[in-house]
């Protein structure tokens, strides 16, 4: 081993290990300590990688457990076989050191972190030559801010009138508008699917394959099937928007929401372990540093409240509730909170897989089918569990959406137009079934 290794004292590691809390599943290199109620100094990423180790066996599982106990590390995806990890810059020579000690074999898949978020995203240059002249600066050629999304949804509204209408159903936690898209043709029989996206503030494909969804079906509608046309679309492109902006504006890799900045450095509640069905179990946290904190309760964020109160109070047949993430190509359904499924899982899984089939027939890539829970591992207050069990919604879905990992959460805008095509794939495929309800 080369003396490299032992360039740092014992003593250091050790305080490491004293003020820093152990990473979860999704969770960003550290908490910044950018939280204070002052203006924070955009994070940068220079150096920082994401490595894949297989994950197949006990040794592999502790070596990854103790990545994220001593060197900061945090695991971003993983499935039956690897897991991504990231790795902050100062902490690498030591963990590949320790990897090498314990004959841990690993892949670097992005090399320099700050060098992918650099490129993720076209020039403001560009993104102005290739402006929509047509009332909104949309283009799902680049990543765009949360004005630019809501104005498009004003632009629909107001360009198609009998088909499109916007409501505000609550304010973030600084006060930021959630703002839900409507489009229907006012059908009495109609049939109502949830869509929202951007729960997850670094997920930026998420937010672009909700708004591109919509997009084509309002642009393309009288073109559309019946079965598409006769459901209220209810469209929340971004769940999550006062960590939508600071992911924009500060730390391209925050991950919750903005809960807490007064009482730093800690800040934000992840917004998918805050609701209330099985709140506080398993894949949570009750610490406010955690990536996975769940909140003080059960809805505590108004982002969630707000959610559950116009869902629950709405008029709408709520027959579908799909919720978009990234990343790994996934199509999820309850239950999250356990390894366990739901009576009709049968009928969910045929679905999924349905879906899957014609994403990839239709050119698109390949997708997993199954329970969150088992699938991927247990998360206990998620959005689609409480659509399940408190609205008794039969078609719940989580989509994790692109890639496998070769860019991870920084996926570069160019693939927002093939992502939303085959996401739109599903969308059909479950509005068929509501169609049979």
């Amino acid at each position: 081993m080369p003396q490299s290794c032992y360039a740092r004292p014992v003593a250091i590691v050790w305080l490491v290990m004293v003020v820093l809390l152990p990473s979860a599943p999704g969770s960003p290199a550290t908490v910044p300590s950018e939280t204070r109620a002052t203006a924070p100094q955009p994070v940068k990423y220079d150096g920082a990688q994401l490595w894949r180790i297989a994950y197949d066996d006990q040794p592999k599982k502790n070596a990854v457990a103790e990545l994220q106990d001593r060197f900061e590390a945090s695991m971003w995806n993983y499935n039956a076989t690897s897991v991504d990890i990231f790795v902050p810059r100062q902490q690498i020579q030591r963990a590949e050191c320790f990897l090498r000690a314990a004959n841990i074999p690993y892949e670097v898949v992005i090399a320099d972190m700050q060098r992918a978020i650099d490129t993720e995203n076209p020039s403001l240059e560009e993104t102005e030559l290739w402006e929509n002249r047509n009332g909104h600066r949309m283009t799902w050629t680049a990543y765009h801010r949360l004005s630019d999304i809501y104005d498009w949804m004003d632009y629909l509204s107001q360009t198609y009138p009998d088909l499109c209408s916007t409501k505000s159903i609550g304010k973030s936690v600084q006060g930021r508008e959630l703002k839900v898209l409507r489009i229907s043709n006012g059908g009495a029989a109609n049939r109502a699917i949830w869509m929202d996206g951007g729960i997850h503030a670094r997920e930026w494909i998420s937010p672009a394959t909700v708004t591109y969804i919509a997009n084509e079906l309002v642009e393309d509608w009288d073109n559309q099937p019946d079965h598409l046309r006769n459901i209220d679309w209810y469209v929340l492109p971004v769940h999550n928007p006062d960590g939508y902006e600071h992911s924009h504006q500060y730390d391209r890799l925050w991950r919750k929401n903005r809960g807490g900045i007064q009482y730093g450095p800690c800040a934000g509640v992840d917004l998918n372990r805050n609701y209330g069905y099985k709140w506080g179990g398993q894949g949570t946290s009750k610490q406010p540093c955690s990536e996975i904190y769940a909140g003080s309760g059960a809805f505590s964020e108004p982002e969630t409240k707000a959610v559950s109160a116009f869902m629950e109070s709405s008029a709408a047949d709520w027959k579908g509730f799909l919720t978009f993430h990234s990343y790994g190509q996934y199509i999820l359904y309850p239950w999250g909170y356990d390894r366990v499924v739901p009576p009709d899982h049968a009928d969910l899984k045929r679905v999924g897989d349905a879906a899957a089939q014609q994403m990839v027939a239709s050119g698109g890539q390949q997708y997993t089918v199954g329970p969150s829970g088992s699938t991927l591992y247990p998360a206990a207050g998620g959005s689609d569990d409480w659509a399940r069990a408190a609205l008794n919604i039969k078609y719940a879905y989580t989509v994790e959406l692109r890639d496998t990992g070769r860019y991870g959460f920084v996926l570069p805008a160019n693939q927002i137009k093939p992502t939303g095509d085959e996401a739109f794939q599903f969308v059909d495929i479950v509005a068929q079934e509501v169609a049979k309800l």
